[in-house]
């Protein structure tokens, strides 16, 4: 059975609830409407999340994406939207939704917006010494 565009977005249980670890989900097609002018907007989303106890389903978010294709929206209310959406479907500790939006009138637009589970608490950065012989 083909697939439909669907704000739907599903989620399957974390397998290692346990660890806080990264998953990072590069989306390069995402396209919406400008709300002023029609126009398709184009841009590439980035979506990395450490998950809680559950992780967003791929085809799901395929189709989630897709939903938006013919919808008019301002780059700001539509980044924060989703990122909303992900958040209520997946619950991560941590969510960072990335969206690089393609030039229109000379002017590129990144928005980034964020979601921190309250009970979370970032694990320090590592840092590895460099590699002999490298500079």
């Amino acid at each position: 059975m083909p697939s439909e565009p669907s704000k739907d977005l599903e989620v399957f249980p974390n397998p290692q609830p346990e660890r806080d670890y990264t998953i990072r989900i590069d989306i390069p097609e995402f396209t919406c409407l400008c709300p002023k002018t029609g126009q398709p907007d184009f841009a590439e989303l980035t979506l990395e999340y450490i998950p809680d106890g559950f992780c967003i389903e791929l085809k799901g978010l395929k189709n989630y994406i897709w939903s938006y294709r013919n919808e008019g929206a301002f780059h700001e209310a539509v980044t924060n939207r989703m990122l909303e959406d992900f958040v209520a479907a997946a619950q991560p500790r941590f969510m960072r939704l990335s969206a690089d939006f393609n030039v229109r009138g000379g002017i590129y637009t990144c928005v980034v917006v964020e979601h921190r589970a309250p009970h979370w608490e970032p694990q320090p950065p590592v840092a590895l010494p460099p590699t002999p012989g490298s500079s």
